[in-house]
């Protein structure tokens, strides 16, 4: 259940913020987290706004370990912001302790709490609105990998343990599949024969982290559009949101999600597949935009799979909507009936294209590496 105005104000106490809380409302547009967004105010003095967020323990199962990567990188990313004479408190996310002085607070029913400087000045966009917005969003993902290249991935929690181990997403299709606990398996058996048909494309890039040819890496492991904020003024890319997925992975592992959510023809969720595919022109913003920034440290096996990348995790997350839809809608919030098989007949109907197209995108990486 959503926690009330006053369960806000007694979680809001437990942290170290200036002033006197004035308003809370939800905020954003997570399917995730609780967040809210808070303005404080002091007597004759200024306001302060900040984030305060409910973790959801139902997908993060370790909340301490979460916010012990989250402290660790943000520190990492300042110490490098700074350095290059950026703006500490803007260009990535800082922390605000609890009174205890621990990175997150947990009340009485054992929930989970953390809080966060508010960003002003800027703000994400649900999609660009022009293509200097695609290309900055790219760069700064490949910014964000670039800033963390020298960080130890190792010491760094798996929040989510094998995230993008996509043959280990494919056998648990097959579970949903055969169990069918919900009798809904009928009336999908051609999305199931589409996924089962590519369970070779599954095995791709975890056999070449096995065999070491892909290097783990630190990254993000959620970079749609909308988890970048967008300086109001200049246009130019200032934040990265989102840090809960921030584990050990591949540099490809974010690309392709990158491409995945943002050069979507159509909503994650659009009802009406036949609208859904791949825009080729955003894909060639992207590349350029990611590409400016981590051509340099990126090996050139990471280059050869940058296109496959795209088709791969747009195969995961098909397996992963019909999975969750078949066990019955309890990872994703739905919000009507059939929302998460609708959200994966459009990645279905996104990776036919990218199948389609895939020489010419390609042709497109190949021209900015």
């Amino acid at each position: 259940m959503p926690p009330t105005l006053p369960d806000i104000s007694a979680i809001a106490n437990q942290f170290c913020f200036t002033g006197s809380l004035e308003t809370a409302a939800p905020y954003g547009l997570g399917h995730i987290n609780d967040t809210f967004k808070l303005l404080f105010r002091q007597p004759d003095g200024p306001e302060h706004r900040y984030i305060l967020q409910r973790i959801n323990q139902f997908v993060f199962k370790n909340p301490e370990a979460l916010m012990e990567n989250i402290e660790r990188v943000t520190r990492h990313l300042r110490k490098k912001i700074r350095s290059a004479g950026g703006d500490p408190l803007r260009e990535t996310l800082n922390l605000v302790p609890a009174r205890d002085q621990r990175t997150f607070y947990r009340d009485a029913q054992g929930e989970y709490w953390r809080a966060f400087l508010f960003i002003e000045g800027a703000r994400t966009y649900e999609s660009a609105e022009n293509p200097e917005h695609i290309y900055q969003v790219a760069r700064a993902f490949g910014n964000f990998q670039h800033m963390l290249a020298d960080f130890p991935a190792a010491q760094l929690h798996e929040t989510i343990p094998s995230f993008h181990d996509t043959p280990r997403r494919f056998l648990a299709f097959q579970e949903a599949v055969a169990k069918d606990s919900y009798g809904r398996v009928a009336a999908v058996r051609d999305e199931i024969r589409f996924l089962e048909q590519r369970k070779t494309d599954t095995h791709v890039l975890v056999d070449g982290i096995a065999r070491g040819n892909l290097p783990i890496r630190v990254t993000h492991n959620d970079t749609k559009f909308n988890n970048v904020m967008i300086d109001d003024r200049t246009g130019l890319a200032v934040c990265i949101l989102d840090l809960d997925t921030v584990m050990p992975g591949l540099a490809l592992f974010d690309f392709g999600d990158a491409v995945r959510s943002g050069a979507a023809l159509a909503a994650e969720d659009e009802p009406d597949s036949t609208k859904a595919g791949i825009s080729l022109k955003i894909f060639d913003h992207l590349v350029h935009g990611y590409l400016d920034a981590a051509r340099h440290f990126l090996t050139p096996a990471e280059l050869d799979f940058l296109a496959f990348s795209a088709r791969l995790i747009t195969l995961e997350q098909a397996i992963r909507f019909l999975t969750d839809y078949l066990n019955g809608d309890i990872y994703y919030k739905v919000h009507r009936s059939g929302h998460n098989l609708d959200r994966a007949r459009t990645q279905i109907a996104m990776l036919r294209d990218m199948e389609d197209r895939f020489a010419q995108m390609q042709t497109l990486v190949e021209k900015y590496r």
